[in-house]
């Protein structure tokens, strides 16, 4: 009797050691388990903050790639309107060199007096000077080159270049009367500006104008009377 007691109590002992055992084997599974969910919380971090940084690097690469893209058309672009500059201006001070040439044969035909009676050779020179001339405004206008029409228009000093002003009571101030010289644009840009003479007010004529209304009515009387 006292051995079943003795072995009951050993049985009983055991099974308490035993559950001591499995209470701290959990402890240690449980302390385990905290620090892997630690580390692995650790780990997603740092794998979201190396993620973040790729998609920056990402997106700054994009960027610069557009940004290289769009200097590079920018590039193009220059490089083709320079092409296209050189091809049409290229020529522009043979251009203004060969002005000279037609201005002196303008000369020649404009000193000729038209009502005159020359005789046969003259006036197959005459006809040799117009061929010449005509030829001539036909190349310049090939190449692009065009005369600017002045006289009677209103004066432009992006295209004219006034040299005198001519008294003119009936015209307005500023209008292109007489052509020294004349102009000519290339394409669109100006080769030579026209030297011109440009109208303006006589000084009576604008003493009156600066007038009140009584007054310049009684100064024209008084002409008139003199008169």
């Amino acid at each position: 009797m006292k051995k079943e007691r003795k072995n009951t109590k050993e049985e009983v002992l055991e099974t308490s050691d035993i559950e001591d055992n499995n209470e701290k084997h959990e402890e240690i599974q449980d302390e385990n388990s905290d620090e892997t969910s630690v580390e692995d919380t650790e780990e997603n971090i740092e794998a979201q903050s190396e993620e973040d940084k790729l998609q920056e690097e990402i997106s700054s690469l994009k960027e610069e790639k557009i940004r290289v893209l769009a200097e590079m058309e920018n590039l193009r672009k220059r490089f083709d309107r320079e092409k296209i500059d050189s091809i049409k201006f290229g020529s522009v001070n043979f251009a203004r060199d060969i002005l000279s040439p037609g201005d002196n044969l303008e000369r020649a035909l404009s000193a000729i007096n038209k009502e005159e009676e020359h005789s046969d050779s003259i006036k197959n020179l005459i006809e040799g000077l117009m061929m010449v001339k005509k030829e001539f405004v036909s190349a310049l206008e090939k190449n692009g080159i065009s005369k600017i029409d002045s006289v009677d228009k209103k004066f432009d000093p992006n295209l004219h270049q006034a040299m005198m002003e001519v008294e003119n009571d009936d015209l307005d101030e500023g209008v292109v009367v007489q052509e020294i010289q004349s102009g000519y644009m290339m394409h669109d840009r100006l080769l030579r500006p026209a030297m011109v003479a440009v109208s303006k007010k006589s000084q009576q004529k604008s003493e009156v104008d600066t007038m009140p209304q009584t007054e310049a009515d009684d100064l024209v009387d008084e002409k008139e009377a003199e008169n």
